[in-house]
């Protein structure tokens, strides 16, 4: 055993000082990432020229990650100035390092801020051939604005919601809440940002994700991938009354092999099993209605090799993963388990450096808690099944521990007028990059705002004595967000607000209007 425990802190060694690393596999392809994605970018006079280029940088960074082209994602820019102009169609960049040289050059425009103007010329863009647009994907438009518009935004706003299009607003100004909550898809919390121009940064992985969400909830599209299986997800588009769906799917090297199924127009999702494995299906689903017209629907899966018939002793563990972290320890698990494997051994150590711990598991087992740890680290583990055969199989994960005590020691609430509260909190520990604050209301609507490290206090309207709220505080981190602290706020009936005066020393943040009339929830 001894001498295993050396082999596997040999291997260790290898992996931590990058020799004889093996690149790490291809990430499992997200399926059904086709949609046209349009910026709409507040291009006039309001805007400063250094707001300008942080809001490319941001752009950017929201629309890396994404791969580009015909077959996934497209996107554009239209500026908002005295008349609307579209910077480039949505079909021309078909690449990163193309879109990225794009949105580098794109220039301010000045002019006056005619955002109702530029939403009704977005709406045309985005269903035109013409522009570059697709019929049948998912449409979504991130609006960055200032906050300001010299015309009506209401009526455009729904016009585009009403076309199916999701709208993202993100305001680094003095933005009326109510307008924009309005103007924005619902629920406000996850499709309206409020953050200061220079902390961007803090609301790029949460939106990501949210636009991320809407292109595969409005697209068919495959999870739970095996060797053999896969589960397919679709929109709501019918009922058991209005109809039902036609499903087609086979290998697309081999169109002989499809098969047609229906299912009932009540079902969202269903499973496909007895496929072969590390095979590309192609996936049609056609909504049968005699109500409305829904266009079909298509993605293409492929399923993953036959570990089983590859290795067939030698296949654990197959998969690691790392969950509950804290600043002092993480939960490794994996699998799967077999009756094959005597025992297992995590190795863990920080990254950079060479010191390693080693933790012995029994076969039986499939997770273990590894504890001690520095805080805001990275680890790097690995998993090594010892086989009763003498053999040996390793897989290898990082790990991030969390920042000590990262989240914020208090979170105090004063009355200030008879529909508003002050809520303030203490410093968290560590190098905050800013606070995520969230509002959700017993009966009413919830709100979310973004706020600059420096900021410790912001204001929550819509509070009336008699009503109620779950307030949520949450530091964001370089390396990921903290632990949100949350209270419940009761306002009694008949409550007396004092009258209180804002310390000098509490920095408002300039997306809180002098009305204090934002609301700031959290879930």
């Amino acid at each position: 055993m001894l001498a295993q425990a050396l082999l596997s802190l040999g291997l260790w060694l290898r992996l931590a000082a990058g020799q004889d690393t093996p690149e790490p596999g291809p990430q499992p392809p997200i399926s059904s990432t086709k949609g046209d994605l349009l910026f709409l970018l507040d291009s006039s006079a309001s805007v400063s020229h250094y707001e300008f280029s942080k809001v490319k940088e941001f752009m950017w960074d929201l629309l890396h990650p994404f791969t580009f082209g015909p077959g996934d994602i497209q996107t554009s820019i239209i500026h908002i100035s005295t008349t609307p102009t579209m910077e480039f169609p949505f079909d021309q960049y078909q690449t990163s390092g193309t879109l990225r040289e794009a949105i580098r050059g794109t220039r301010q425009l000045m002019g006056d801020t005619n955002t109702g103007r530029a939403l009704s010329f977005a709406k045309e863009k985005l269903f035109s051939s013409q522009a570059g647009a697709r019929p049948g994907v998912p449409k979504v438009l991130v609006w960055v604005t200032d906050g300001f518009s010299s015309d009506d935004i209401s009526g455009p706003t729904q016009q585009l919601k009403e076309e199916g299009v999701t709208v993202f607003i993100v305001s680094t100004g003095r933005g009326s809440f109510l307008q924009l909550s309005a103007a924005a898809s619902p629920p406000a919390d996850t499709h309206l940002h409020f953050v200061d121009v220079d902390d961007l940064p803090i609301i790029t992985q949460e939106l990501r994700g949210a636009i991320l969400d809407v292109l595969q909830a409005s697209r068919l599209h495959a999870t739970d991938v095996t060797s053999s299986s896969f589960r397919l997800l679709w929109p709501k588009l019918l009922s058991q009354e209005t109809g039902y769906y036609s499903l087609e799917y086979g290998p697309g090297a081999d169109p002989a092999g499809k098969r047609t199924q229906q299912v009932s127009g009540a079902l969202t999702s269903l499973v496909l099993s007895d496929l072969t494995p590390e095979t590309t299906y192609e996936v049609v689903l056609i909504p049968e209605s005699n109500v409305h017209y829904f266009p079909p629907q298509s993605t293409r899966v492929t399923t993953l090799p036959d570990f089983f018939a590859l290795f067939p002793e030698e296949i654990s563990p197959a998969q690691v993963l790392i969950s509950e972290s804290g600043p002092r320890s993480f939960h490794v698990s994996w699998a799967p388990v077999l009756d094959s494997v005597a025992s297992y051994q995590v190795l863990y150590g920080p990254l950079p450096g060479n010191s390693v711990q080693l933790l012995q598991v029994d076969g039986r087992h499939n997770s273990t808690l590894v504890e001690q740890l520095a805080p805001n680290t990275t680890y790097l583990v690995t998993v090594t099944a010892i086989y009763r055969s003498g053999k040996e199989r390793s897989l290898s994960a990082k790990a991030c521990t969390q920042e000590e005590g990262s989240r914020v020691p208090h979170l105090r609430f004063e009355a200030l007028g008879p529909s508003t509260l002050r809520a303030s909190w203490d410093a968290a520990p560590g190098a905050v990059r800013g606070y995520r604050v969230r509002c959700r209301r017993r009966g009413g609507r919830s709100s979310a705002l973004s706020v600059s490290p420096q900021v410790h206090s912001v204001l929550l309207g819509e509070l009336p004595p008699g009503s109620s709220g779950r307030v949520c505080v949450q530091p964001v981190y370089s390396s990921q967000p903290g632990r949100s602290l949350c209270r419940t706020v009761l306002r009694p009936p008949g409550e007396h607000p004092r009258q209180v005066s804002i310390p000098r020393q509490v920095s408002i943040p300039r997306q809180v209007s002098t009305s204090r009339q934002v609301s700031i929830p959290a879930r």
